[in-house]
């Protein structure tokens, strides 16, 4: 059996490695666009802040190592241009020419591509974007090269704020600009406020709620166009999210779903049985509203490609869903989030209730201690936890893993404040921040 992958990154060579371990029969074959697969993107911002790391060293695993040591036909440089669903045939084209494969089982992993803005002068020398290994050494040799003083970026999200300390660890001043006047506007403002304090005492300039009209290039400078004002750099980095690439899946009649990218069931299948869509090409399920949602996460991804493994190889595992898990880092702050805010909450049919608390890292007496700032939401109809996010220097990152698992179990907030959480003086107070706030949402249920 043909079994056909199209992209080489997370979900398509997990999906390739755990089929060929369950089925060493299997014909695996692999089309990657580009000469990049299995890495880890996410590594990027911090690769970039440290001008003695490589780029590669952020490479996972090898072509070849798939090739000789798996028996995977990876095909780097082939990029596919058209499914052909009813012959069972893709095709494509690579330097050697145009190059087409027949499948009886296929998986679209195609990804996902940084969002564009309808501006001129994105296509300027020093404008990038990051979501690609090349990016990444794109940025870095322009940074070395043209020995970057000033910086400009477009956005002030996850990818954003983590690029701009990448940046200001390299000394580059940073200006941030964007429409929407609210900074992380899915934050609890509290929290959000927070951060947006660290961020600026870093010495970066804030420009929320300013259009961006265009870019132009002024001399050696570059210069971001706003109403009445510009923001001058010597690079400039568009970061306003990401689009999945769901174009091939479309122009072969195959559903989209969520944010238009592709629609699949819980066995990660399109609307055609035998063709399978993960990663950040794909959408998925929520746990909690049992709605489709688009959440590219690289857990995601990894765990989508091992289903569709196991699904061709005939062990058959039915995907209940994620809760949108995410945490990020931002100078010395810790930022977590898990489930639903309130909106998303009161858009998803719940009555929600929230509350907002500040706990510490460590026990009281015990040196070093941190603010530890929760916000929880609950629906106050049932009790039942929705979501949470938190803010603060230490011991953030793993503890919304707790909420994750509680939200992926539908516990009530009564049920969480049950539970048995580690506690010594050197991690936690007696009472976790987490119980604490649930005590404290209890009360308001």
């Amino acid at each position: 059996m043909n079994f056909v992958i199209i992209g080489g990154d997370a979900a398509g060579m997990s999906a390739a490695s755990r089929a060929k371990r369950k089925n060493k029969e299997l014909n695996v074959i692999v089309f990657e666009k580009t000469y990049d697969v299995s890495y880890s993107a996410c590594g990027m911002p911090y690769n970039i802040a440290d001008p003695a790391r490589d780029m590669d060293e952020l490479i996972v695993r090898r072509a070849e190592v798939f090739r000789q040591k798996q028996g995977i036909d990876l095909k780097v440089g082939h990029e596919v241009k058209k499914i052909d669903p009813k012959a069972k045939k893709i095709y494509g084209t690579s330097i050697q020419g145009e190059f087409e494969q027949p499948f009886d089982k296929l998986l679209i992993a195609t990804g996902a591509r940084p969002k564009s803005l309808n501006i001129p002068g994105t296509d300027l020398d020093g404008v990038f974007s990051l979501k690609s290994l090349e990016h990444g050494r794109q940025i870095k040799k322009y940074i070395k090269e043209k020995s970057v003083k000033q910086a400009v970026i477009i956005g002030m999200g996850y990818i954003a704020l983590e690029m701009c300390e990448a940046l200001r660890a390299l000394d580059i001043e940073v200006s941030m600009i964007k429409p929407n006047p609210r900074f992380l506007p899915k934050m609890e403002q509290e929290l959000a406020e927070r951060i947006k304090q660290v961020v600026l005492s870093h010495g970066v300039q804030l420009y929320a709620g300013s259009n961006v009209n265009g870019i132009e290039r002024k001399g050696e400078k570059l210069s971001v166009l706003s109403d009445d004002f510009s923001l001058d750099g010597d690079m400039v980095l568009i970061a306003v999210g990401v689009a999945p690439n769901s174009e091939l899946a479309q122009d072969a009649g195959l559903e989209l779903g969520a944010n238009n990218a592709i629609s699949v069931d819980r066995y990660f299948r399109t609307s055609n049985e035998d063709i399978y869509a993960a990663g950040d090409c794909a959408d998925t399920y929520n746990v909690i509203t049992g709605k489709k949602i688009y959440h590219p996460l690289a857990l995601l991804a990894n765990r989508g490609g091992w289903m569709v493994a196991d699904n061709i190889v005939g062990k058959e595992k039915e995907f209940k869903g994620i809760v949108a898990t995410s945490v990020f880092k931002v100078f010395e702050l810790q930022v977590a989030s898990t489930g639903l805010n309130e909106k998303q909450a009161q858009d998803a049919g719940f009555d929600p209730v929230s509350v907002t608390i500040n706990s510490r890292s460590r026990a009281h007496a015990h040196p070093g201690s941190k603010t530890i700032s929760v916000h929880m939401v609950a629906d106050k109809k049932t009790g039942q936890l929705l979501g949470t996010q938190m803010v603060g220097e230490e011991g953030v990152a793993h503890r919304i893993n707790s909420i994750a698992v509680a939200l992926h179990a539908n516990m009530s907030v009564d049920e969480y404040f049950g539970c048995d959480l580690a506690y010594a003086p050197p991690f936690s107070p007696v009472w976790d921040p987490t119980l604490t706030a649930a005590n404290v949402l209890k009360k308001k249920l």
